[in-house]
């Protein structure tokens, strides 16, 4: 080890570009992998608190609203802890080309709201530069503008779940959207035993065709694939990045420099043996492949936790208009690391110990 260490110091040109363009892959690649954990542990505990089964109708294969017949069917389903009609929507302002979420309070929820009054997401009051106290028109369904006067802003602690979200009554939401009275958008079922939500599901399907369960764990599925399908996009760049590192390490591995052979030559001469060399040249290269995966681990670490991933945040995080603000936090998992570790270090320093076996040998000695 100390030998190579020796090495890399008379080559520190060479070292150090090596070192920053291996640190440089390792922060692309980190930084993808990190972000897209992260949103993911952030997502999981947004939707810790939600119902276990959201229940649509289905029309023609597109969703419809929830008539009171189907409410008075599935009154008595066994199974359900709470069933919970919910009322919402969304709406296209043109104002600014964003979609808000309007959203009515259950009747038991902490948040109550006030007729011809809304509470606002943090990131549509920046947007459209609101505070409470401030008045708001829309125009309806109808065709006729609506005046709200905005009763409080949402904290900035929920923005993730809430930077679009518009809270009104229910009155004044079936107004403005033309909702018919007794309808809803879809069911809250609220199961008391996790393990029977599939059997919930399925009661469901068979007794009525025309719904649709959505359970939460396919919610998380679903928001894992597409986290993980906008990262394809930062990965792909990063596959460049990697096509350039293998090209590094295919010509490590094709042979060693004329001063590196004139070393082992020289080593070999003074009675080391080809065990000794290889465990030379594998500290060589695992020394530069642990500094530079340091060095590029770190970088990313404090580029998405506390820098908030400023680089790519917006390509991965999805949001057109609306972009919330919210600090990601470290999901404890070591999943980025060992990816790192296994597609990026392991190869190279690998790669060295086919060609110091060559030179170690007597024909390539002499």
């Amino acid at each position: 080890m100390d030998f190579g260490l020796g090495a890399l110091r008379r080559r520190k040109a060479q070292t150090l570009g090596l070192v920053l363009c291996y640190a440089l892959v390792v922060f692309v690649l980190a930084s993808g992998l990190l972000f897209v954990e992260a949103m993911h542990a952030e997502v999981k505990q947004v939707l810790a608190q939600a119902p276990e089964l959201v229940v649509q109708k289905l029309v023609a294969g597109r969703p419809s609203l929830v008539s009171p017949d189907i409410l008075e069917k599935l009154q008595p389903l066994r199974g359900v802890q709470r069933q919970e009609p919910r009322l919402w929507g969304y709406f296209y302002d043109a104002a600014v080309k964003a979609n808000y979420t309007f959203w009515v309070p259950p009747a038991d929820a902490p948040l109550q709201v006030e007729p011809h009054t809304l509470l606002i997401g943090p990131a549509m009051a920046r947007l459209r530069g609101l505070a409470p106290g401030d008045n708001i028109s829309f125009r309806n369904y109808a065709g006729q503008a609506t005046v709200f006067r905005i009763a409080k802003v949402l904290p900035q602690e929920s923005e993730l779940a809430s930077a679009d979200l518009v809270l009104l009554s229910e009155a004044d939401f079936r107004a403005f959207f033309n909702f018919p009275e007794g309808h809803y958008a879809d069911i809250a079922f609220y199961v008391a035993n996790s393990n029977e939500v599939p059997t919930v599901a399925a009661k469901l399907v068979e007794a009525f065709p025309e719904l649709r369960p959505i359970s939460r764990d396919e919610m998380l599925r679903t928001y894992a694939a597409l986290f993980h399908w906008r990262s394809s996009f930062w990965l792909a760049l990063t596959g460049l990045a990697l096509l350039a590192l293998v090209l590094v390490a295919w010509d490590r591995a094709s042979g060693l420099s004329a001063r590196e052979r004139r070393d082992m030559h020289i080593l070999k001469a003074m009675g080391w043996s080809t065990a000794d060399l290889l465990t030379m040249k594998l500290w060589e290269g695992a020394l530069t492949s642990v500094v530079a995966c340091c060095l590029g681990y770190v970088a990313a670490y404090l580029h998405v936790f506390y820098a908030q991933a400023a680089l790519f945040r917006p390509v991965l995080q999805g949001w057109a208009s609306l972009y919330p603000r919210f600090q990601l936090s470290p999901s404890g998992g070591g999943v980025p690391l060992l990816v790192v570790l296994a597609f990026i270090a392991a190869p190279y320093a690998l790669a060295l110990i086919l060609p110091s076996w060559r030179a170690s040998r007597p024909e390539g000695v002499f």
